[in-house]
């Protein structure tokens, strides 16, 4: 387990060296240009709140420069918040409902790849602390829910998320260790996790950090998963434990992929 205090570029960048606009610039904007950081505040202080659908508009149309990829068709609610955006992709069709956080921040990390399709509900948070996050096609998260990943997280394409739902991979601390857990990075982890293709998670289900779920898994409203859970998984309880199966998806005749 690692028994180290936060690295000093973590303090540096959270408080440690140069003035209160330089710690806010690295904390929202990482390694964005400064020019163009202060031109994405300014274009975030007039549209941020802007109302209807012509806030919709200009935020669609001024906030686009800034991502690292931002595919047509986009909506972003109001309040919405944005960090590191240079590492944020987004997919066609993408919507952003009020005030959700969307947060990339880290050194190595691939950042936040948000596909097409996907809607990300009114207060939820999907966020990064070193590790990057996948959201496949249509993935579909509902209001107030949490997603961390200080490893790797993949959410499978169509799998729809339940109200006040966290997903985390990583962000551990070690009880072993005598260090106390303040000092501690909060950053242990035992591998990237996985959320299949075609999920159903019901409202307020967890997903800790390596309990992988397989394709086409249902998980009961209030579930916690604890340890990985095969394809076709229906599942509940604290912890989860697989009570059944689902039958394998079969698209009507008339749909064409």
């Amino acid at each position: 387990m690692n028994e180290t205090a936060p690295s000093s570029k973590l303090k540096n960048a959270m408080g440690g060296r140069g003035g209160a606009a330089s710690k806010y610039f690295a904390i929202t904007y990482g390694p964005m240009p400064r020019w163009k950081a202060v031109l994405m505040e300014i274009a975030v202080i007039l549209f941020c709140g802007t109302p209807g659908s012509l806030g919709l508009f200009l935020r669609g149309v001024f906030y686009r420069p800034f991502f690292g990829k931002c595919g047509k068709k986009v909506i972003i609610g109001r309040n919405v918040s944005f960090r590191h955006p240079g590492k944020i992709k987004l997919g066609d069709g993408v919507t952003i409902d009020d005030n959700a956080v969307v947060d990339a921040k880290g050194d190595s990390n691939s950042g936040i790849d948000i596909g097409s399709g996907v809607y990300i509900g009114r207060n939820s948070i999907v966020y990064c602390k070193g590790g990057g996050i996948v959201l496949e096609r249509d993935v579909n998260i509902s209001s107030n829910c949490v997603v961390f990943s200080s490893n790797k997280l993949t959410v499978g394409a169509g799998t729809m998320i339940g109200a006040f739902s966290y997903l985390l991979s990583g962000g551990e601390y070690d009880y072993e260790s005598p260090l106390p857990f303040a000092m501690q990075t909060g950053m242990e982890t035992k591998g990237p996790l996985s959320i299949g293709a075609d999920c159903w998670l019901g409202a307020r289900v967890t997903v800790l950090d390596g309990a992988n779920v397989g394709d086409r898994c249902v998980l009961g409203a209030g579930a916690v998963v604890t340890r990985p859970l095969p394809t076709n998984s229906l599942a509940v309880g604290i912890p989860a434990k697989a009570v059944g199966s689902v039958p394998p998806a079969q698209m009507p005749p008339e749909v064409v992929v």
